[in-house]
């Protein structure tokens, strides 16, 4: 049993753009672990050999680990004290790959905001970026070396490919608004404007005792109703401990049902009349849904508000910024075929077509 059940699904939608400029970069299933290169042994002269005893069957089990320890502490000290051929640190390496600092400041230059704004917050994602970025080197490494890309099909595609990027590329140095746009007016005006898209409605902290029954199954619902029945009971019992019955009456009840904070519009219409009802810490009556019985805990509620420019003003020029961009993008190319006007030849487009569809 998931919240779902009760719950309306809210879509969000996020947009993501990446371009590759010069060289191609495919996306990688799963990523490989990086592997660590030992040190390099300096060769001895010949010694006379002495009588050593045996090991044991412990020590010789632990040989190949310690070994392969020690391969890895001296790969990474080796990698510590890495540079590139331009004095840059080597970040990390997998076989004759290196990822150097100036290679990771290049990938995450070239993020969205949403991105960067996700690394700033959880530092640990610049380890996954670098394991991608080594696996592409891997793969792009092995497709350079068979000459995969200097196929007649793949050239054509990448050269199609870095055209795309291209234009890409320059329109965006040609659409991006200046640094100070929009100035702190423009932003407390389009607040002000816009202060109704920026209302949070009223949430409710919920917990909730499941019980499935599946319409139709006369046996299924039977038992459902009893196990309602005993829940039902228990909860009107003194002190009643209404997680540990969420807990005993359905094996998917998690920490008692505590559903969390849950916002009005999310709530499906048969559940948001009973919970409108309730007062803090009291249940809800039985509520029969196509999935089965939902009995319903109040709480905590937070009442409806706007949030403040200080909480909405990145999220809101970024907006103003992207909107702006887009303006000036199609003002720039309308512009362009203002000055070189198209010219279509019909008839030798519309033959294409036929021939195509033959």
């Amino acid at each position: 049993m998931t919240n779902a059940s009760i719950l309306v699904k809210v879509a969000q939608s996020a947009a993501t753009a990446a371009v590759a400029a010069t060289v191609f970069c495919i996306p990688v299933v799963a990523l490989a672990q990086t592997s660590t290169t030992p040190a390099p042994r300096h060769v001895q002269a010949p010694v006379r050999p002495k009588l050593a005893p045996q090991p044991t069957a412990a020590q010789s089990q632990a040989a190949p680990v310690q070994a392969a320890q020690g391969s890895a502490q001296g790969a990474a000290q080796g990698l510590a004290a890495g540079k590139t051929s331009g004095g840059e640190d080597v970040i990390a390496r997998v076989g004759k790959v290196n990822v150097s600092a100036d290679d990771l400041r290049s990938y995450v230059a070239a993020l969205g905001p949403r991105e960067q704004a996700a690394l700033a917050k959880d530092p640990a994602l610049l380890g996954q970026a670098v394991r991608l970025l080594l696996a592409n080197r891997l793969v792009l490494q092995e497709a350079l070396a068979k000459k995969w890309d200097q196929k007649p099909a793949i050239a054509a595609q990448l050269d199609r490919m870095r055209e795309s990027a291209v234009v890409e590329l320059y329109l965006q140095s040609v659409s991006t608004p200046p640094a100070d746009f929009p100035s702190d007016d423009d932003v407390q005006k389009i607040y002000d404007a816009n202060r109704s898209a920026f209302l949070m409605p009223r949430q409710f902290q919920l917990a909730q005792i499941f019980i499935a029954a599946k319409e139709g199954d006369k046996a299924a619902e039977d038992k459902a109703r009893q196990v309602l029945d005993d829940v039902v009971r228990k909860l009107k019992a003194p002190g009643a401990d209404f997680a540990a019955i969420a807990n005993a009456a359905s094996n998917d009840a998690k920490d008692g049902g505590d559903l969390g904070w849950v916002a009005e519009n999310q709530i499906r219409p048969e559940i948001r009349t009973q919970v409108m009802g309730l007062s803090r810490n009291t249940v809800s009556d039985p509520v029969r849904l196509d999935d089965g019985w939902h009995v319903l805990k109040l709480i905590d509620t937070k009442a409806s508000y706007t949030r403040t420019l200080p909480e909405v003003r990145d999220q809101l020029v970024q907006q103003i910024r992207s909107e702006r961009a887009t303006m000036l993008r199609r003002a720039y190319i309308a512009e362009l075929q203002k000055r070189n006007p198209p010219v279509l030849n019909e008839l030798a487009l519309s033959n294409l077509l036929d021939s195509s569809r033959k």
